[in-house]
């Protein structure tokens, strides 16, 4: 007896982090926590409108498997807004946030012993769902010469190496922040395509971009899985809902699976998403993000009495992934001790890199300007204490 060998996954490292800070909370310390990518803004006002609505009514019972018409529908429009791409309402599935998604994604596309690839480094829930899976991760050791993101010469020599049968690619990216032009996605895609490679798209970030680079959509690629969600540019983590556009061969899988594993998404949550696309909760979302950009600013001016070096280029979401090894603390050491003697919450790079990520951490910037510039001096002050200390 006992768990099963699937199951024999990691943790999430970001939720035991946020565990300890929130019990030092508790406990009355002040803690600034930076190691969530949770949006400090919350909801659109029209969004928390419409649920204090629906609650009070009667009648949110079931909905169909994959989302109610109505929001398949308000999705659909949503990608002829922002890619200019026309999207059949039928190829979205409304899901229990993105990682009900990629569940979903990976059930439909892949068999167990699939070799699967994905960037290093990277959001560890991919590979840890797609060993859970039986899958066979490949991970492909990206890093600044290709802006830590897959290119088709690495995929390339992975498929040299044995067959790949799928390649989930982030833009922006998780913990990196970088992004790919849309040229390079149609190369990727181009690549992906004439390999028989499924391309898992994860787009959840996008809308929260700062470097002029165009989030570009795998919604009109052959044969990609496109995954979005409302956690990000809505603020709407809590209420765990996402979707995915599909390609024609997967829509009915999908459509099963969604049925026999959850039944359907949150009911209210898939009514009062309908109102996250007016135009006040798209203003909200561009106020959001430039609240964003104004923290990011905080961080690049002073990179130079962080001493994190090198830093990834923070093109999108919202992290800043450093190198910390100039402190000569490996990262989950550097973690815990920021944490009890500074009151700083970020997350290790262990979390996403099992090969160099003891060097680098993850600081999430969605929190307000203020709390940041707080963050930033007390880590710096820290620094130098350990530093003289070591």
């Amino acid at each position: 007896m006992g768990p099963s060998r699937r199951s024999a996954v990691p943790p999430f490292a970001v939720m035991d982090v946020l565990a300890a800070a929130n019990a030092r909370r508790a406990a009355g310390a002040d803690v600034l926590v930076l190691c969530a990518g949770e949006p400090a803004t919350g909801a659109p006002a029209d969004v928390r409108r419409r649920a204090a609505e629906l609650a009070a009514a009667d009648g949110l019972g079931y909905t169909e498997a994959v989302g109610i018409p109505a929001l398949r529908e308000e999705i659909a429009r949503h990608y002829g807004r922002w890619y200019d791409v026309e999207v059949d309402p039928r190829r979205i599935a409304v899901t229990t946030g993105s990682s009900g998604g990629f569940v979903l994604a990976f059930l439909a596309a892949f068999d167990p012993g699939d070799r699967v690839a994905l960037a290093r480094p990277g959001y560890p829930a991919y590979r840890n769902i797609l060993r859970s899976l039986g899958c066979a991760v490949v991970e492909l050791d990206t890093g600044p010469e290709v802006r830590y993101q897959p290119t088709p010469e690495l995929l390339a020599a992975a498929h040299a190496e044995a067959p790949l049968a799928g390649l989930v690619l982030a833009s922006p990216a998780n913990p990196t922040g970088t992004m790919v032009s849309p040229a390079e996605l149609t190369a990727i895609a181009d690549w992906c395509a004439e390999h028989g490679v499924r391309l898992v798209s994860d787009e959840i970030y996008h809308g929260i971009s700062f470097a002029g680079i165009q989030a570009a959509t795998a919604a009109d690629q052959v044969g990609a899985i496109a995954v979005s969600s409302f956690s990000k540019y809505w603020g709407m983590t809590g209420w765990r809902l996402g979707w995915l556009v599909l390609p024609d061969d997967l829509v009915d899988a999908v459509d099963a699976l969604a049925g026999n594993l959850a039944l359907c998404p949150p009911a209210l949550a898939q009514h009062a998403a309908l109102e996250a696309f007016t135009p006040g909760s798209y203003a909200a979302g561009a106020a959001a993000v430039a609240t964003y950009a104004a923290s990011r600013d905080l961080l690049l001016a002073r990179l130079g009495d962080l001493r994190w070096d090198p830093v990834a280029p923070a093109d999108g979401a919202f992290y800043l992934y450093g190198d910390i090894s100039a402190t000569g603390l490996d990262a989950v050491t550097y973690r815990s001790r920021l944490l009890g003697e500074a009151g700083v919450a970020l997350t290790p790079g262990t979390d996403f890199d099992g090969a160099a990520g003891h060097d680098w951490v993850r600081l999430s910037f969605a929190a307000e300007p203020g709390v940041v510039a707080d963050a930033i001096e007390r880590i710096v002050a820290w620094q130098d204490a350990a530093t003289t200390r070591r």
